[in-house]
């Protein structure tokens, strides 16, 4: 199998221009309902440092070459028809697929694969087989290598276009700017994720409303995009429920605009009297203040669940 190369279709963003980025809202039924994993990233990382996210991180070069699409279960043409973004270019359409797919196995350790076409069915449990890509790759074998020597190709269908998120210009907690989508999958039978203890130093499933509540305590701290995140997915009990409304809605996109709260900067999303687009665009508040480095609604907790 040829190795991916370079290709300029995601070149480094100029200037304040968004990043390409993709992320992972990964779900699974719980004791008490539906969970979602929460990592967070090393305190040292000039990127989030010491937040918790879902896993997630910027578009490569290398996941936009054409020589990936042998590797996946799906068309590229079909993916970008998925992604229902027509002014982007079908590799960048299967490059986001991919980086969101790498980005949950290098993070998490969740590898989304099933045997490429006509390779013998793998014996190796779930776990195992991700340990075995990994080891392959600590070794020196690129990623698409690794997979192709056991056999094996991305699924694809296994992740669902959820949300975009395009971060305004100087944003409150000092990130670059990032144009993230975020995708939507369930924990695959017989995985387990762990964080990999370099980018990510520690990971936690928990209802969203648990999730929430925590941030609230101020025992983890949270942004926007996977707050207001939390708060659409609250309103579901089961991966099921959640799956079927990611399939049934087409993603929003999300650009907050900033404004001044007396002395508390706030953001105001889709659908709020104060944002340019009226059309509601995400359950939940529509404007969130930040109070002593705390993203909260203006009506309290339960602002969240309204």
């Amino acid at each position: 199998m040829t190795t991916p190369a370079a290709s300029p279709s995601a070149a480094p963003a100029a200037d304040d221009t968004p990043r390409p980025a993709a992320s992972v809202v990964l779900l699974r039924d719980g004791a008490d309902g539906l969970e979602v994993l929460l990592l967070r990233r090393h305190s040292n990382s000039n990127v989030l440092g010491g937040l918790y996210v879902f896993p997630g991180g910027k578009l490569d070069r290398t996941d936009c070459d054409p020589a990936w699409a042998a590797t996946l279960d799906l068309p590229v043409a079909e993916l970008h028809q998925r992604l229902a973004e027509p002014d982007v270019a079908p590799e960048q359409a299967m490059g986001l697929y991919l980086a969101a797919l790498r980005e949950m196995f290098e993070e998490a350790g969740v590898l989304m694969v099933e045997p490429s076409p006509g390779a013998a069915p793998n014996a190796l449990a779930t776990d195992a087989l991700s340990a075995a890509v990994a080891a392959r790759v600590a070794a020196g074998a690129p990623l698409a290598q690794a997979l192709a020597d056991l056999g094996l190709r991305w699924t694809t269908r296994a992740v669902r276009p959820w949300s975009r998120w395009i971060t305004p210009r100087n944003p409150p907690v000092g990130t670059p700017r990032f144009d993230t989508r975020f995708f939507l999958a369930a924990l695959p039978a017989g995985q387990s994720a762990q964080h990999d203890d370099h980018e990510a130093v520690d990971s936690v499933w928990l209802t969203p409303r648990e999730a929430l509540r925590r941030h609230w305590a101020r025992e983890l701290d949270l942004i926007p995009p996977q707050l207001m995140g939390l708060a659409q997915l609250a309103r579901h009990g089961s991966v099921a429920s959640a799956w079927a409304e990611a399939e049934a809605l087409r993603p929003p996109c999300i650009l907050p605009e900033h404004f001044m709260d007396g002395e508390y900067r706030a953001m105001c999303y889709p659908g709020d009297e104060r944002h340019s687009v009226r059309e509601r665009a995400l359950p939940g508040p529509t404007r969130l203040r930040l109070v002593q480095r705390r993203f909260e609604p203006f009506d309290g907790f339960e602002g969240w669940f309204r």
